[in-house]
């Protein structure tokens, strides 16, 4: 198979945020679920040299994906170099490289480029690539500039108590639990029961076609008794951790990420945390508020509905350990 059978193609977009902090939000993969729109949760393995091996959940075409990337990152020169440890058709081989160049002090240019050859050279699964890698590049890069300029104001924010407001709100709470992490993790797994545990869950459809990986659709009541129809993809790692990504969202929302966390100590005591990252919708918070709402305000009300459900949901998560011990 000769070279000229390699495609390679190039996409580009200017990002307002640091070069160095641009790097950092896609070196760091846990970054993925806030940046780009398809990423459930990442994991990387670190291996030697600079490499390693990242494990990444997603939706394509609507479902739910797995599969497993090769990186090598090289922080000096801002690139990071991919490629797919195993792909299927119609691709036989996929690479790629991330390069991120400054612009100035608060401003980049980021270069994505893609290498990639058809199975048996196909010119019809060749053209079938193409549109897909230049659809999700564009896409993808389109995603990396919003959230990444909306990531890095919020964390300037943060640390500057004189700066305006975020639209990104990242918090969690935190309960100890006399009880089994497997008991714990068993509790906020079995979402099919969450009907009957959860006095805030009215309704729950979920699937699992692939042991761990969940498409979880339920109604959700607020304190005054309004139910919000949400869905969510799920990744399920025992007895560790649940991620998830909501795709569809409340209005008020345009991204939310969550986890739940599991440890267990050395006297069998669990600490369960709900961890969630939200970007607030500001175009429409006086239509869904009133004309007085703000920034401030939305936050309040994102931050007391969620922490309300979640607090209340690791308080029985906590008697339903106990109760087995």
């Amino acid at each position: 198979m000769d070279d000229g059978k390699l495609r390679e193609v190039e996409h580009d977009i200017t990002v307002a945020a640091p070069a160095a902090e641009v790097y950092r939000l896609i070196a760091e993969v846990e970054n993925w679920p806030q940046l780009f729109p398809p990423t459930v949760h990442a994991e990387s393995e670190k291996l030697s040299g600079g490499e390693e091996r990242v494990r990444i959940w997603a939706t394509a075409n609507g479902e739910a994906k797995h599969w497993t990337s090769h990186r090598t990152l090289d922080p000096a020169s801002l690139r990071i170099e991919f490629g797919q440890e195993v792909s299927s058709d119609p691709v036989a081989t996929m690479g790629g490289t991330w390069i991120i160049e400054p612009l100035g002090e608060t401003e980049s240019r980021v270069r994505l480029l893609h290498h990639y050859r058809a199975v048996d050279d196909d010119p019809e699964k060749l053209a079938w690539i193409d549109r897909a890698v230049d659809t999700n590049s564009r896409s993808e890069l389109g995603a990396l500039k919003r959230n990444a300029e909306l990531l890095v104001s919020g964390e300037r924010t943060a640390d500057d108590s004189d700066a305006p407001l975020s639209p990104v709100l990242s918090f969690e709470d935190g309960v100890r639990i006399d009880g089994s992490v497997k008991d714990v993790y068993d509790f906020l797994n079995e979402a099919r029961s969450w009907t009957d545990r959860l006095p805030h869950v009215a309704r729950v459809r979920l699937t699992e076609t692939v042991p761990g990986l969940q498409v979880l659709n339920m109604d959700t009541l607020t304190k005054s008794g309004e139910s919000h129809t949400t869905e969510s993809i799920r990744v399920c790692l025992p007895h560790q951790r649940i991620a998830y990504k909501q795709t569809t969202l409340p209005p008020l929302m345009l991204l939310h990420t969550g986890q739940w966390r599991l440890s267990e100590d050395d006297s069998g005591v669990t600490t369960a945390v709900s961890q969630h990252t939200v970007v607030i919708n500001i175009e429409r918070i006086t239509e869904l508020l009133g004309p007085d709402a703000d920034l401030a305000r939305a936050r309040t009300v994102i931050r007391d509905a969620l922490g309300t459900n979640s607090r209340a949901t690791l308080a029985l998560a906590k008697q339903f350990a106990e109760a087995r011990r």
